[in-house]
């Protein structure tokens, strides 16, 4: 195929992605996904390779397709028909956990099985011991939810009532879940129906050419990428602090990663075994975190392809915490143990390739989940948010502040919207001070969000890290301020809470969430006192904070 018809190709696969993201997005009922869009759309072979995939959550790129082809494995194929879809959210079979539902469909060109078209997106109840489905104390997956094995949620174009009904009596946020999940299979509908036209335009047989030269094309620029990189065995290790159940005590993440020519080797031996707690990753997840890496530190224009990934050696033992078995919880996996394993690759391959790594951006999404009974709505209400923090600076600009990093790309739910929907008060909503990593080029800075809660009886499950490891810095930089979540009662009784924890809240009590800010890069006294002059100025670094860890004015 020429390169200009597979160019405009590749575009087409991905303006179909793009387009079924927005009709997601645009048509759900809850907050999470029309507002903070945590949701993803791809395009897959008739294998469940992926074709193409939207630009939109890290963690999912490397899940959706390991869950298609996991799903294919459960169904067979020849019996399915136009206009069905699968449904499951089994994480051993391909997933990240219970709350994230993967829904595919087959498409179909004249009557042949050509391709199909899926989306993953979080529901924010799936059932389980509390509302919201995520808690730090869930010590297996019975406790996270209700789990689906692959189903056909719609059969030759029609809801399976019987399916969709025990989904709907095991969950808690009907209205918002059932209409999410409606959202999902119209984003099917579209992706199909852009892809049939795909086909009348330029032909069937041109289109599942330019699947298999994508395929190729793909697998040629990460080659040529690969043997760029210098010739070395890599190694970094890093820890998480506890799983919150059984111990306090740092789990550890280790990795060895091997270069040189048109392959690369990515070692996880080292890494603690599997917990009790919800810490845990299937191995997808961790193969998510490395196809973002590896894409992020070499050339992110490579399209998220099967093709990309061809020549990625992966090892992740199996009853480890990058590759637990059944039945592990593994509610907290991809919102902590993701972001651990994406500083302990950045860490490794910043020993080979210095200018393309940014030193330690927050390492948590961060989890607040709240949820309980409205006795004013005579309804249950379940919200989660993953709060946002700084990046790791890099060798030529600052980290970004108060964002949502690395392997989740959510934005924030809006102060409006989060008081309508729950009984809370957003008392602040701002940028940390003091929370950067000092550097030449310093961190970002993590988010300080203060919660008054209106109402009794409401359940919140922190699920975070970075309290005691402190995000660290490179190239001389310093690490940067470790976060903090403190509970302010009505009655003026404070608690620090760890970084992972149940706590129960009444009318007017607060929650203090302080995210970390991202490790700084290089010697902060080289700072640009004109850049340090006006931090200050904004209110973001103190004059204290500039005299002992810049060297002042």
């Amino acid at each position: 195929m020429d390169a200009i018809t597979l160019e405009v190709m590749r575009n087409r696969f991905f303006a179909i992605t793009e387009e079924m993201g927005a009709a997601l997005i645009r048509t759900a009922y809850s907050t999470n996904i029309k507002d903070r869009r945590d949701c993803s759309c791809a395009l897959f072979n008739v294998d469940g390779d992926t074709i193409a995939q939207a630009e939109h959550i890290p963690v999912h790129s490397g899940v959706l397709p390991w869950g298609v082809k996991g799903a294919l494995e459960h169904i067979d194929k020849e019996a399915l028909r136009p206009g069905d879809a699968i449904m499951h959210n089994d994480p051993f079979i391909g997933g990240t956990h219970l709350p994230d539902i993967i829904i595919f469909s087959p498409i179909f060109y004249r009557g042949k099985l050509v391709a199909f078209v899926g989306n993953l997106a979080h529901h924010v109840d799936v059932g389980g011991k509390v509302p919201g489905s995520l808690t730090p104390d869930a010590t297996e997956i019975f406790h996270e939810g209700i789990c689906f094995p692959p189903v056909k949620i719609k059969k030759e174009g029609k809801i399976d009532p019987e399916i969709f009904g025990m989904f709907h009596a095991n969950i808690r946020t009907k209205y918002e879940s059932g209409g999410d999940l409606m959202a999902q299979i119209a984003a099917n509908n579209v992706g199909e129906k852009r892809f049939e036209e795909l086909c009348d335009e330029m032909g069937v047989d041109t289109v599942l050419e330019a699947v298999k030269e994508l395929e190729e094309y793909c697998d040629r620029r990460m080659t040529a990428e690969l043997e760029k990189l210098p010739s070395g065995v890599w190694e970094f290790e890093d820890f998480l602090e506890g799983d919150g159940i059984t111990t306090e005590e740092p789990l550890a993440v280790r990795v060895k990663i091997t270069t040189g020519g048109p392959r690369i080797k990515i070692d996880f031996t080292g890494t603690c075994p599997q917990v009790r707690g919800p810490l845990n990753c299937v191995r997808p997840m961790a193969l998510a975190c490395i196809y973002y890496v590896i894409r992020a530190m070499t050339d992110p224009t490579i399209p998220p392809n099967s093709g990309t990934y061809r020549r990625f050696e992966v090892v992740t033992p199996e009853g480890s915490l990058v590759n637990a078995v059944y039945p592990a919880a593994t509610g907290s996996g991809n919102s902590i143990t993701c972001q651990r394993l994406v500083d302990v690759l950045i860490g490794a391959l910043a020993q080979a390739v210095p200018d393309k790594a940014c030193a330690a951006a927050c390492g948590s999404m961060n989890g607040i989940q709240l949820g309980g009974y409205n006795p004013l709505t005579h309804s249950f209400f379940a919200n989660g948010e993953t709060v946002g923090g700084g990046y790791g600076g890099m060798c030529d600009q600052d980290g970004t502040s108060g964002v949502n990093t690395h392997m989740t790309n959510t934005r924030n739910t809006p102060v409006e919207v989060l008081e309508t929907i729950m009984p809370v008060k957003v008392i602040r909503y701002g940028l940390m001070h003091d929370s950067e990593g000092p550097g030449f080029h310093r961190g970002g800075f993590g988010i300080e969000r203060v919660l008054e809660f209106q109402t009794d009886e409401v359940d919140c499950f922190i699920a975070s890290d970075r309290v005691k490891t402190q995000p660290w810095g490179l190239a001389g930089g310093k690490p940067a301020r470790g976060a903090r979540f403190t509970v302010i009662r009505a009655d003026g009784t404070r608690e620090d809470l760890p970084s992972k924890a149940r706590v129960r809240f009444y009318n007017k009590d607060r929650l203090y969430i302080q995210t970390s800010g991202g490790g700084g890069w290089g010697d902060p006294v080289r700072r640009s006192r004109t850049e340090l002059e006006r931090d200050v100025k904004d209110g973001l670094i103190s004059e204290e904070r500039a005299q002992t860890q810049y060297g002042g004015f």
